[in-house]
């Protein structure tokens, strides 16, 4: 092949080597591309409660990320050539140079390994390739003119300047036999650019898309991994249409979604938080002074918390009465334990209510889940443990006296 000349345009090249000949393989293969997300909570930036693309990032966001916000961009080694000479200035568009992609969001389910299910939407909104000739611009269109005003002439208006409703986002590069382009594509319809001249033969070196993913909530999902499929058809009137003329080497192209959710529940008491007294408001003393029964006996204990996720609590005891924990002193005599917990703000329960002095119950009623609205770091709340006022009456009955008991409360992850 000739020596190429190799031109850029608004000062934009993509790179890429110039295919030496022409070649065509039967569409009878589907290209797998593979689509990652990944949220992992980030305690430097609570803030963040959404998947991040762990796509690896090809073609031009890759080389331009400035024109890439919110968008990732995929080269596939998908080709294309054309069945036999694009006549010039057709009557029907689909003998000449056409572009259709599915530019509307589409759904898909993925599925972790239990069962539990979510939605993903994804959309093109950008295409991409590099048209390669059998010979140069110049000699179809007459010769005389350079590359640039040649390709301009063979299409009556170059590449760069894609027609309605695609639009141009300024990236295109050139040489005498090729040209580089990317187009916005806005929406689902054709977008056509027509030959003026009878070109032999042309092939696309590869298929280059822009697209953006709405993904789901990922503090509404339980920690795993989901996976889900979306399939296009790639040929004449299939999702990626390319004219009756430019026929695929793959007759599909697979996107396999892999969603990771990671979450943290993290729990810490203060030093010596795991032993609680219960004393009567303002301390023994001053019941002592007052010479009056305490109202109740109790202890507020504070923990810290952190938690991206759903999750459920429990309570455990070592004296079970009724449906809550108990006290025994050394005679047997026995009183219950009241327990409760309080959350900070950004953990509701399962109707999105705040959550204050919930009880803690042995059948786990009404602590069997709770959602995180956004990540919650390391934030203040409260366990409330209480002896009642007739209880408490009780108690005074056996002075001298020592009531104990063990409890657990569990946070379990498991919803």
């Amino acid at each position: 092949m000739n020596h190429q000349c190799t031109r850029t345009i608004r000062g934009l090249f993509l790179s890429a080597g110039l295919l030496g000949s022409l070649i065509w393989a039967n569409p009878v293969s589907a290209f797998v591309q593979e689509i990652t997300a990944m949220f992992r909570p980030d305690p430097s930036n609570p803030n963040q409660d959404r998947f991040t693309n762990t796509t690896p990032v090809t073609g031009f966001c890759a080389t331009y990320p400035g024109y890439c916000i919110n968008v990732f961009s995929i080269r596939l080694p998908i080709t294309a050539a054309s069945s036999g000479a694009l006549p010039a200035k057709p009557s029907d568009p689909r003998q000449s140079a056409l572009w259709r992609v599915p530019a509307q969001w589409r759904q898909l389910s993925v599925i972790d390994s239990s069962g539990e299910e979510a939605t993903v939407e994804v959309r093109i909104n950008a295409i991409g390739s590099r048209y390669v000739l059998d010979r140069s611009a110049a000699e179809l269109v007459g010769g005389g003119v350079s590359a640039l005003q040649a390709h301009g002439m063979l299409w009556g208006g170059n590449w760069l300047y894609p027609p309605s409703p695609c639009k141009g986002i300024g990236l295109a590069s050139y040489g005498s036999y090729y040209f580089s382009f990317v187009w916005r594509t806005p929406e689902e319809a054709n977008c056509v650019k027509l030959a003026q001249y009878e070109i032999p033969k042309m092939a696309y070196e590869y298929l280059e898309i822009g697209y953006e993913l709405r993904t789901p909530n990922p503090l509404a999902m339980s920690a795993g991994t989901y996976t889900g499929v979306l399939n296009y058809g790639i040929g004449p009137n299939q999702d990626f249409d390319l004219g009756d003329m430019m026929l695929p080497s793959d007759s599909a192209l697979t996107l396999n979604f892999t969603l990771t959710v990671e979450h943290i529940l993290k729990v810490e008491l203060p030093p010596g938080g795991n032993r609680v007294e219960l004393l009567p408001e303002g301390g023994w003393q001053a019941w002592l002074n007052r010479g009056r029964q305490p109202a109740r006996l109790f202890r507020d204990q504070t923990f810290r918390i952190a938690a991206s996720g759903r999750f459920k609590m429990n309570l455990e005891c070592s004296l079970a009465i009724g449906n809550t924990c108990g006290l025994r002193n050394g005679a047997g005599d026995e009183v219950p334990l009241k327990v409760a917990v309080s959350l900070p703000f950004g953990l509701n329960d399962q109707y999105g209510q705040t959550v204050n002095k919930l009880p803690l119950r042995l059948d786990g009623v009404g602590t069997e889940l709770f959602q995180a609205v956004h990540y919650v770091n390391n934030r203040p709340g409260t366990l409330h443990f209480e002896v009642e006022r007739e209880q408490v009456g009780d108690m005074l009955k056996q002075p001298g006296t020592t009531y104990s008991g063990v409890v657990t409360v569990v946070w379990d992850s498991e919803v």
